[in-house]
C-alpha cells in the first residue's frame, strides 16, 4: 500500500496527458480536413504559417506539461513521486489555458481569419500579471507607513481578543 497516492497520481497524469493529446490531434485533423481539403481554393500560404504557429502553440505547452507530469522513479525502479498534480493552478493552469486558446484559435480560424486576434489574449494576460508584480515591487517601500490612532486601536483590540482564546458556553441540564 506504500506510494498508493503516487501510483494514483501517475495514472491520473497519464489519462490527462492522453486527453490533451487527443484534443490537439482532433483539432489539427479537423483544421486540415476543412481548411486544406474542403476549402482548398481559399487556402493560401498564410494558412500554412497559421498551422505552423498553432502547432508550436500546442507543442511547447504540451512538452512542458509532459515534463511536469513525469513520475520520479528511484534507481531500483520504485515509484517515488507520481508527478505534478495537473489540476493545480499557477504555471500548470497557464499552460492549459494556452493549449485551450490555441484550440479555439485554430478551430475558429476555419470560419474567419479574425479569430487570430484571440491569440492576443495570451500576451495581454502576461502583461496584466507583470504589471501587478511590478506595482507590488514598487509600492513595497510605502507598505510600512504610519498607522493612524483608530486603526492601531482596532488592531490591538483584535490581538487581545485573539490571545484570550475562545470561551465555549454550554447549557447545563
Amino acid at each position: 500500500m506504500a506510494n498508493q497516492g503516487a501510483k494514483k497520481r501517475k495514472d491520473e497524469n497519464a489519462r490527462h496527458m492522453a486527453k490533451l493529446r487527443l484534443i490537439m490531434i482532433c483539432c489539427n485533423i479537423l483544421y486540415v480536413i476543412v481548411r486544406v481539403i474542403i476549402s482548398h481554393s481559399s487556402h493560401t500560404w498564410k494558412h500554412w504559417i497559421g498551422l505552423l504557429v498553432t502547432s508550436l502553440g500546442y507543442a511547447i505547452p504540451y512538452k512542458l506539461l509532459d515534463q511536469m507530469a513525469k513520475p520520479s522513479v528511484s534507481d531500483d525502479g520504485e515509484l517515488l513521486d507520481g508527478g505534478f498534480d495537473m489540476s493545480t493552478g499557477g504555471m500548470c493552469g497557464y499552460l492549459h489555458d494556452v493549449l485551450y486558446i490555441t484550440c479555439f484559435v485554430q478551430l475558429g480560424s476555419i470560419i474567419s481569419g479574425k479569430f487570430w486576434y484571440a491569440y492576443l489574449v495570451i500576451p495581454a494576460f502576461g502583461a496584466y500579471k507583470a504589471s501587478g508584480l511590478i506595482k507590488g515591487l514598487l509600492s513595497h517601500g510605502s507598505e510600512g507607513g504610519v498607522e493612524d490612532e483608530k486603526t492601531r486601536k482596532k488592531r490591538e483590540k483584535m490581538e487581545r481578543k485573539a490571545s484570550r482564546g475562545q470561551v465555549v458556553k454550554t447549557r447545563s441540564r
